[in-house]
Formats: structure tokens, C-alpha cells, sequence
């Protein structure tokens, strides 16, 4: 359900109209499933902003909605990361690179 959440979207809050007036449904007032899709939605915004580097946490911590979040996400992240052979790769040759020095200790 959490994975639903952030690739469908958040729950749409439904509204309904007391003494004429229309207002959103208080959490308390969501039945038993939106109640559990609200939760969801803010786990899994939560469970995402935990992940990330200082610095794009900066850039999206303002994002409510997970779905909102991970696509923001998405667009910062999509020509900075490597593939994982790429930093196979770098790693290799940092290890390439790495020698034992005469006199000193390993």
C-alpha cells in the first residue's frame, strides 16, 4: 500500500457538507480504509526524506505528498547518479591506485 501511495498519489481527502457548509473530513472522520491510505501517505514521505543526501533532503523537504516528493526527487537525482558498473569502475581503479608504503603500518 505504501508503494501505491507514492506511485498513485496521496489519498484525496473527502469533503463533506455540515450546516451548509462543505469542509474536508478530519482525520478521525475517514473510514477505516483512508484512514490507513493517510497514514501510508505520510510513512512513506517520511521513509523517502530519511534516504537522502543533506542536500537534495534541502531541496524537496517542503513536499507534503509522497508522489510529489519522489518525482521532485526523480528530476534532482536523474544526471547526477551513476549506474552501478560506473562506480564499479571507480572503485577498481581507486583500488588500482591504492599502494603499500615502505615503513608504514597497515
Amino acid at each position: 500500500m505504501i508503494l501505491e501511495s507514492v506511485e498513485s498519489g496521496p489519498l484525496h481527502w473527502p469533503s463533506i457538507e455540515e450546516n451548509g457548509v462543505t469542509r474536508l473530513k478530519k482525520y478521525v472522520e475517514l473510514s477505516p480504509t483512508e484512514a490507513i491510505q493517510a497514514d501510508c501517505d505520510v510513512k512513506d514521505t517520511n521513509i523517502i526524506l530519511q534516504g537522502l543526501p543533506p542536500e537534495v533532503y534541502a531541496l524537496v523537504s517542503t513536499h507534503k505528498v509522497a508522489k510529489e516528493l519522489w518525482e521532485r526527487i526523480q528530476m534532482l537525482m536523474q544526471r547526477t547518479s551513476l549506474t552501478k558498473q560506473e562506480r564499479e569502475c571507480k572503485l577498481y581503479d581507486e583500488f588500482d591506485k591504492f599502494t603499500y608504503r615502505k615503513g608504514e603500518s597497515l
